[in-house]
Formats: structure tokens, sequence, C-alpha cells
């Protein structure tokens, strides 16, 4: 396993080497990680064996290859390209969790037949979100089959080639859209960037998630409103569909659909902060305050029925995503902090309602439920590009 060797030193980061080394896996899910649930689902312990045997069960897994020339991202090629993501990880990791090499097999004939793609066409942002939303999870299933003997290296290069012409132009500028959009694409960039060992990218993402956590997650402290960035009509008020209340917690999005989308928004930064965390990175530890405020609040909002005063429409949003485990497991399992309202949610709502694949967030219960603390070989607690 490649390791990030990263020293402090004298007050500065440096690196021991021109190159960074990136860790694999490392993207959305490191080796410890997945082989604890595999032991879990093996001791048939849950929740992670009721979602194993519902992955097993669903047409994912039997998903075969559909891999196109182009993606135009506003009619049937946006949802063959999702599903067919989708599959390529469910199935990574069935293959993992069981060793069964039929699914191995699949999920490397989904990767290779979309090494022939070549762009996006609809021409517009929709390009961008919908890069974002595939990009994230076709990297994490080509980041967990990247050492199977069936991929090879002449295969794994084409799909390395296809994503930098393809993904990286969609990518690389932020969405003029709201922040959920540029959080998908910083996720993707990021996933990509581990599985191309491509520091310049990895570089770029960790600088725009900086940037856009603080235009996304509002903190009393950050004054009396977030400052003005790039895209957001020099209104933050208006931008964030005119808040009634600024408090701790507030997205960009809470009072644009109470809450629909602010689960991709928060989903995706945890999925980037996980993503860094694996590579050494410590995202998670710069926007503590930050992150659980806005889980706290959500998940209140959510579970209580009420947006608490800060929205004109005071009813939340009716929709479920799988958006949390990641973030729960971080600060709650690893780190030891109590989140009451983001826990009781999650038990008595996301497992019960949320579906388990939808976008970017694919299969979160299955793969971060109740993970141990596994070090990471973090050492850069400031959350910056550290010695990329």
């Amino acid at each position: 396993m490649l390791k990030t060797a990263v020293l402090l030193i004298l007050g500065t980061w440096t690196t021991m080497a021109s190159a960074m080394d990136f860790i694999h896996p490392g993207g959305l899910n490191s080796a410890a990680e997945l082989d604890f649930v595999k032991g879990r689902i093996k001791a048939g312990a849950q929740p992670w064996k009721t979602e194993f045997d519902q992955l097993r069960a669903s047409g994912y897994a039997t998903r075969c290859a559909h891999g196109l020339r182009t993606i135009n991202s506003v009619d049937k090629d946006a949802d063959v390209s999702r599903d067919d993501a989708i599959a390529a990880y469910a199935q990574s990791l069935l293959w993992y969790f069981t060793d069964d090499d039929v699914y191995a097999r699949r999920s490397i004939s989904i990767l290779n037949s979309w090494s022939d793609l070549q762009g996006f066409t609809a021409g517009s942002d929709q390009d961008r979100l919908q890069a974002g939303w595939i990009g994230s999870v076709f990297a994490s299933a080509a980041e967990i089959m990247r050492g199977h003997p069936d991929w090879s290296a002449r295969n794994v290069e084409s799909f390395q080639t296809m994503v930098r012409r393809a993904f990286y132009p969609q990518l690389r500028t932020a969405s003029t859209w709201n922040g959920n959009v540029d959080l998908t694409q910083i996720n993707a960039l990021m996933a990509i960037a581990v599985f191309n060992e491509d520091k310049d990218e990895f570089r770029m993402a960790l600088d725009r998630l900086k940037i856009r956590n603080r235009a996304y997650f509002y903190l009393r402290s950050d004054g009396p409103r977030p400052a003005p960035i790039a895209g957001d009509w020099d209104d933050p008020q208006a931008f964030w569909s005119n808040p009634k209340r600024w408090v701790d917690g507030l997205t960009q999005e809470t009072c644009r659909d109470n809450g629909h989308h602010s689960q991709f928004g928060l989903g995706s930064a945890l999925h980037a902060a996980e993503i860094a965390w694996h590579q050494g990175i410590d995202v998670y530890g710069e926007n503590q305050e930050r992150y659980t405020a806005a889980m706290e609040l959500m998940a209140d909002q959510l579970f209580s029925g009420s947006m608490h005063g800060v929205s004109n429409d005071d009813t939340p949003t009716a929709d479920r995503y799988d958006a949390w485990e990641v973030g729960y497991n971080h600060y709650h399992n690893r780190k030891g902090i109590s989140l009451p309202n983001t826990e009781k949610l999650i038990e008595e709502q996301i497992r019960a309602k949320a579906p388990r694949a939808v976008c970017n967030l694919v299969f979160d219960m299955l793969t971060h439920s109740g993970l141990p603390e596994v070090p990471n070989k973090a050492v850069n607690p400031s959350g910056g590009s550290g010695g990329f």
C-alpha cells in the first residue's frame, strides 16, 4: 500500500518527494473499512447484513454494460450512464464482500464499456452536474477494482484517459447553479484524481472545497451574511433564498426547498472530506463546527417537521436521502462527538425510508455505518492542501 509522506517541519508542510504517493484503495472507501464491513456481513451483524442482502437482490447486482460514446445529460443517456455507474460500484462491492469473481468481471466489463466515452453534449450546466453524479460513482468502483487481475493495466489506463478526456472539462469549472452542484463536482474530481493519481486535480478540488464550504454552510462567526463569491449574484440574501434568520448550520439551499437539495450538498461535502481523510488531509477537522452544525440543524428540521423559523415555508421536505452516514460515522464513531439529532434521524427515518442509490449518494449505509476508529495517515490538521 502506498503511503503519503508528509512532515511538519518548522511549521511548514513539505513533501519528502516531488510527487504525492496516493493511498489505494483510498477514495470513498479504505481497505480497512471494507474489510470491517466484510467481516460484519459474514457474521450476520446488522445493519450490514440487511443492507448487503438488499444490494445483492437489486437489479444493480446483475446489470450489464451499456457504454456510450457521448452523454446527452437531458435525455435517456443520463439514466443509462447513472445506472451503469451505480451497477459498476454495486458489483465492485459485491465482489469485495463475497470474493465472487462473477461480480468482478461484470464490474470491470461496465467500466471498460465506458472507456470510449468522448464527452457530454447537452451544452449546459446539466452536463457538469451529470459528470459529478456519475464521475464520483464510476471512480469509486474503479478504485476498488484497480487491483483485480482481470482488469489489465492497458484497460485501467484507457479508463484513466477517458475520465481525463470526458470528465475533467466538466468538473474543472464550478457550475453557476446552486452550491450542491459545485460540491458534487468537487466530490467527483477528488474521487477521480485519486484513481488517476493526479495531484494537481486533487489540489484544485481541495482549494475549491475550502471556498465552497464557507459559501454553503453558514456560521454566525462568519459575520451577519456569508461573503459573496463568484456565481452568487453578489447578493447572498437572495442567493440563499431569503432566510428569515441566519443561524449556525444554515445552508445555501436550506430555504430554497427546505432540505431537499441541502441533503445533496451535505452528502457531497462529506464524501469529499472522507476522500481527503483517506489521503491524509483532515478537511473534517477544519470544518467540524460548520459540518456538525449543518447536520444537527437539518436533522432537527426534518425530524421535527418544522424549519424553526428560518424559512417562509415552515414545512421541511418529505424527501430523505442517504447523505448522513459518512459524516455521522466520522464525527460520532471516530471522534466521539454527540450528534443526537443526526443519530435519531438516521436510526428512525434514514435507514427506514431513504433510497439506497440516488445520484452520487450510493450505498453509504452499507459501507459507512458503525465503522470503528481506523487511524488515517492524516498529518495536516489544517485541512489545507498540505504537501500536495
